[in-house]
């Protein structure tokens, strides 16, 4: 019986399989490092490169208002979310339905929003803060909404933020709604052609995400007498690390869990030239010298006309957690 034991012990392995064993180890370890280093977006697309680093994140909940710095946000389909703020999800409007900028009422730059507890709180100079429940009741009804030339719903986010506004504005009577997840997005291809079918939006002009690198506003910046600041331009992402303007070269990019698509440029129009801290509309720069040397090619004409492109935008192709510091990947 000890002999049957011995035999069924395993024999000791010949030195050239061990050292196999571990030289397969080491290849593998190997492969899987040079993946990171050379990773991609999914099977099929190309390889990445890093270009640059998440510098800024922003979401702007209330279409005009200020945004709001975060150091997180998830990626959806619809663009930036933190908590309950997602981007451009409330939106001013006329009684009629017709949307309501910073276009036609250059003060609302200066109306800050936060979230807390499940209420939505807007802030502004010489008014008591507003408190608004982010669940709203099923009784508020839901408004036809007219933006662009296209329509969307919102709902109804009652009298006392109506009031508050219009007010602080000293305007006609305005009210605030809010686009709730199940009402249905507008389609970014419907605004604009280089946009996908599957690029949705609730209130943004046409894009889920813009993207704007520091060093395109470094440049913009020795053009002018009076600088300005990010603020006036109203980006979601913020990257720096690469050169001025290169982000409108970025066909794909991943940055943490998400990938997105380049679409087209933003074309910039008077809303840059409001001062985000005093709420005062210029109408002149910095729209005027973006005019002087960031005009479209003349093949575009059709899709951007006489704005300046200033930012790129993008559609979203997979969503995910992005954070400040993150490397920003382009395809190769």
């Amino acid at each position: 019986m000890a002999g049957s034991a011995l035999q069924s012990l395993p024999k000791p392995r010949p030195g050239w399989l061990l050292a196999s064993a571990g030289l397969a180890v080491l290849v593998m370890l190997g492969a899987a490092a040079a993946w990171r280093r050379r990773r991609r977006l999914r099977p099929g697309r190309r390889e990445l490169k890093a270009v640059g680093r998440v510098s800024g994140l922003f979401i702007y909940p209330v279409k005009s208002c200020r945004g709001v710095a975060v150091e997180r946000a998830e990626v959806t389909e619809l663009g930036l979310r933190n908590g309950d703020l997602g981007d451009r999800c409330w939106l001013v409007i006329k009684e009629d339905g017709h949307t309501v900028t910073a276009r036609q009422e250059p003060q609302l730059v200066l109306i800050s929003v936060s979230s807390e507890n499940g209420c939505l709180t807007l802030r502004a100079p010489e008014m008591k803060d507003l408190h608004i429940p982010v669940q709203l009741s099923v009784k508020n009804p839901v408004q036809n909404c007219r933006l662009f030339g296209f329509d969307v719903q919102g709902r109804y986010c009652g009298e006392e933020a109506a009031q508050w506004i219009t007010t602080f504005l000293k305007s006609e009577p305005y009210r605030l709604v809010h686009f709730e997840p199940n009402m249905v997005p507008r389609n970014s291809k419907d605004l604009m052609e280089p946009f996908r079918p599957t690029d949705k939006i609730a209130y943004p002009d046409c894009s889920p995400v813009m993207v704007l690198s520091e060093a395109s506003l470094e440049e913009l910046n020795t053009r002018l007498d009076k600088k300005v600041t990010i603020r006036n331009f109203r980006p979601n992402i913020l990257v720096t690390g690469c050169s001025s303007h290169e982000e409108d070269t970025w066909d794909e990019i991943t940055i943490g869990g998400a990938e997105m698509k380049g679409a087209m440029g933003c074309p910039r129009c008077i809303l840059t030239t409001v001062d985000p801290d005093t709420g005062i509309m210029d109408r002149k720069e910095p729209l005027e010298t973006l005019k002087s040397y960031r005009l479209c090619d003349p093949s575009e004409r059709h899709i951007y006309r006489t704005h300046p492109l200033f930012g790129w935008y993008f559609g979203i192709d997979k969503t995910g957690t992005i954070q400040v510091g993150d490397i920003v990947y382009k395809a190769i």
